[in-house]
């Protein structure tokens, strides 16, 4: 599962559509890189700590292609 940076809602979330994952997206495990240039991830917001929503974000090419 992952976290995000600097979105507070799942809103804020999907705004950033088309931005570099790298850049949004935050690992949160501690067995390794999830982040990938191609895949679907959960993501937890609006930080690790103080989960208040969920979230399925589509990677392609390194870019988010998709909030649900």
């Amino acid at each position: 599962m992952m976290s995000v940076y600097e979105c507070p809602t799942k809103k804020a979330l999907k705004a950033r559509v088309g931005q570099e994952a790298s850049r949004v997206l935050q690992e949160t495990s501690m067995f390794g890189p999830e982040l990938r240039d191609h895949g679907k991830f959960a993501v937890v917001g609006p930080s690790p700590y103080e989960r208040k929503w969920y979230a399925q974000v589509t990677v392609t090419g390194g870019k988010i292609t998709k909030v649900s």
